[in-house]
Order: structure tokens, then C-alpha cells, then sequence
């Protein structure tokens, strides 16, 4: 475990939003450009956000089996830090654009867990979330932590149901590199609420 759990807050679809996670002193801001997602960003919006930002803040942009060619459309027009694909790709596909990258992985159970991420040889990190049998994320559901690695040879992003209310609880069991939350902080689906991302970074820092 490090010695400071890194924060992502993902889904962000509003200037105002992006900001106030940034003071609050979030690692990283995730915008969607997965056109079937509830918090599919705006070209517009993504721009505005990362010419907002204050420095050394990382943005990653998330997609789910997107086309080559769509990925590099939106990097030519959006400077990312961070790609993190949510689908199937492999492991080829993800680093072919020239920008680290983190893979997410559904839960399942321990050993298909462990064959998957060594599929992933070239990934910055890992990010480990639910599994559902029809959707590739953003299920607002926790899965059994226990099944979370104890080591990996790169960092693990615990995601998957986090909230408020009991990332204090999931960071003391996992001890992951950094949480993901997305749902957990939200008043309606890409619509976050500053009081809601407040408590659960003091959740995070309370480990």
C-alpha cells in the first residue's frame, strides 16, 4: 500500500463539478466518452474542464471497445493524461496511442481475476471493479473485497460501490493504490454533489 490513497472521481459532465473536486485535492477526473453511458461528457464540456484545471491534476478519458479511429478523434481534440478502457480490448489495443493506460476488470472470482490482469502487461494500473453480467461498469454495486489482491506487480484501483459511507471500511480491507468513485457521489446520474465528493475524500483520508 502507498502511503497516501489516491482519489479518482469519474463522470464528471459539468465545469463546476471538475473544480470543486480539484480544490478539494482529488488525484485524478474522469470523463466518459462512451456514447451509451448516462455520463457520456461533451466535446465542449471536457474542453472547458481541463482548461480550468489547476495543475497536477490528472484527466482520464474513459471508453468502452471504442474504434481506433474515435479514440484518436477525441485525443486530437481533448489532451488527456490518462487513457482507461472499460471493455474488452486487449492489451495491443490499449497501448497503441501513445498515452499510459489503465485496464478495468470485472470481479468475478480469484482466478479468473489473476489470469486477466496478466493479459495486461503494459498497463499503468488496474482498475478492479463489479461484475454484472450485462453491464461493463457503473453498477453502484461493491463486490466481495476479499477477493481485492493482496499484491500485484503494478498498482490496483479498488472500484465498484464506493460511497461515503464505507470507503473508509474498503481502503482498511484492500489497501489499494487509489478508489474510483463515480455513482457514490452523485445527486443524479453525471451530476455531482459537492457535499457528497467532500465526505467521501475526508472518508478517504480518515484511513
Amino acid at each position: 500500500m502507498s502511503v497516501r490513497t489516491r482519489i479518482k472521481i469519474c463522470g464528471l459532465t459539468r465545469v463546476e463539478d471538475a473544480l470543486f473536486a480539484a480544490d478539494l485535492g482529488v488525484d485524478a477526473l474522469g470523463l466518459v466518452f462512451y456514447p451509451g453511458s448516462p455520463r457520456c461528457v461533451d466535446m465542449a464540456v471536457a474542453r472547458q474542464i481541463i482548461e480550468h484545471l489547476p495543475p497536477f491534476v490528472s484527466t482520464v478519458g474513459l471508453f468502452v471497445d471504442p474504434q481506433a479511429e474515435d479514440v484518436i478523434r477525441i485525443l486530437g481534440q481533448i489532451p488527456l493524461s490518462l487513457l482507461q478502457f472499460h471493455g474488452h480490448e486487449e492489451d495491443a489495443f490499449c497501448r497503441g496511442f501513445g498515452l499510459p493506460f489503465i485496464k478495468a476488470l470485472q470481479v468475478r472470482n480469484r482466478q479468473d481475476l489473476m489470469q486477466r490482469i496478466q493479459a495486461y502487461p503494459h498497463a499503468q494500473g488496474l482498475l478492479l471493479d463489479t461484475w454484472h453480467p450485462d453491464l461493463l461498469g457503473g453498477t453502484g454495486q461493491t463486490y466481495d473485497w476479499s477477493l481485492f489482491p493482496a499484491r500485484a506487480d503494478k498498482p490496483l484501483v479498488l472500484a465498484g460501490g464506493l460511497r461515503p459511507d464505507n470507503v473508509t471500511a474498503a481502503i482498511r480491507q484492500t489497501r489499494p493504490w487509489a478508489v474510483d468513485v463515480s455513482g457514490g457521489v452523485e445527486s443524479a446520474p453525471g451530476l455531482k454533489d459537492p457535499l457528497l465528493m467532500r465526505d467521501f475524500v475526508e472518508g478517504v483520508r480518515n484511513v
